[in-house]
């Protein structure tokens, strides 16, 4: 299990902790950002196998505002953590454009919010943009939106955030970076009969057990936010690897299949887990009925759901709802999110692509529902 996880992830998240990434606090280290960009770009480009498709999540931004400020230790006070971030975001974006320029590669800063992926449209933009960048061959770089964000800021240290990103991706893999070498089963410098744990179930409740409180006064993240992160990617289909980021190669090594840190493998298929997702844990808010023609593309070729073959809308909904596709008697057939609400949907039906913007105004995805963000449902 632990050659394949990695080798055969085609999309795959990576976050890296404010320690690594800012070398204990001394500062943005740009040989390491340098070594992770230059993996990154090895990956997307496919040397040595298959390309991949790469997305960093990245700590930093408070530490480093921290060092530009003078401010030997981290912030109580709100305004002054937001402050801290707000100064060292700019040299955080600036360290990871050059790394990854200096590699031939693009790349995308793009800040996030848990309230970004809590709300059904704003996350449907996020994954909207996420995927088409990475279509695009860019690395985009995450990091909470430190600035704006309230009790976000205060744990975490980016291991939920990435666990979220990889849920909204809908990525194979999820890798730690960080300033350990993965998890063991009690902490090495207390107690001298610790076993480094290899391979795992995610969401064991064992593992927080092991994984003990927080960790340095850098970062505010420990092993026990990273345990619980690998639970959550888990809940869609993403294994989880932790390990030191400082080791050589780390990101192609484990592409290559190589067992490095600790393995906490999802035991849910990612087909699975959407379709649970989509099918148990959220409210309908509106259908939409299509003809034979666009039933039988859905239900025989798994197309995605364009407005020419829609016949009537149903509901009050807005873009990123779940909504009900409906045949002609009636019969749910799928159900997925809504490129567009109730009202745009009603003045789309029968209508093709080229006329979307002469009658919305502007022009967005071609799709009512796109077929990554559907499930059939029977019919």
């Amino acid at each position: 299990m632990a050659s394949s996880v990695l080798r055969d992830a085609r999309r795959i998240v990576v976050k890296v902790g404010s320690s690594l990434v800012t070398n204990e606090g001394r500062g943005l280290d740009e040989v390491a950002i340098g070594e992770w960009s230059r993996q990154l770009a090895a990956l997307v480009r496919g040397e040595g196998g298959a390309p991949r498709e790469v997305i960093m999540v990245s700590s930093g931004a408070v530490a480093e505002g921290m060092k530009r400020l003078g401010w030997a230790t981290r912030p109580g006070e709100l305004h002054e953590l937001q402050a801290a971030a707000a100064v060292g975001q700019m040299g955080l974006a600036q360290m990871y454009e050059t790394k990854l320029r200096e590699q031939a590669m693009g790349s995308a800063q793009v800040l996030l919010t848990h309230a970004d992926l809590a709300d059904r449209e704003r996350y449907l933009n996020a994954r909207s943009t996420l995927l088409t960048l990475l279509r695009l061959g860019v690395v985009p770089v995450i990091n909470e939106n430190d600035t704006v964000v309230t009790d976000e800021i205060k744990f975490g240290d980016n291991d939920t955030l990435g666990a979220l990103v990889a849920n909204l991706v809908e990525a194979e893999a999820l890798v730690i970076l960080t300033d350990q070498k993965g998890l063991y089963t009690a902490d090495p410098r207390r107690d001298s009969k610790a076993q480094f744990v290899h391979e795992a179930q995610a969401g064991d409740p064992a593992l927080e057990l092991m994984a003990g409180g927080a960790g340095s006064g850098i970062g505010k993240g420990g092993m026990i936010t990273k345990i619980i992160a690998a639970r959550r990617a888990a809940g869609s289909g993403a294994s989880t690897v932790i390990a030191w980021g400082r080791e050589p190669d780390v990101l192609l090594r484990l592409a290559q299949g190589e067992a490095i840190g600790t393995l906490l493998v999802a035991q849910t298929q990612k087909t699975q887990a959407r379709k649970q997702w989509m099918v148990d844990h959220l409210q309908l808010r509106g259908s939409v009925t299509v003809d034979a023609g666009a039933a039988a593309k859905l239900r025989g070729e798994g197309k995605s759901l364009l407005p020419i073959g829609m016949v009537a809308v149903e509901g009050d909904f807005v873009r990123g709802d779940v909504i009900a596709v409906r045949d002609a008697g009636g019969t749910e057939i799928a159900r997925g999110l809504a490129n567009y609400a109730s009202a745009e949907a009603r003045l789309l039906c029968r209508k093709s692509s080229s006329e979307f913007e002469r009658l919305l105004g502007y022009s967005a995805e071609p799709e009512m529902v796109h077929r990554d963000n559907m499930v059939l449902t029977g019919g």
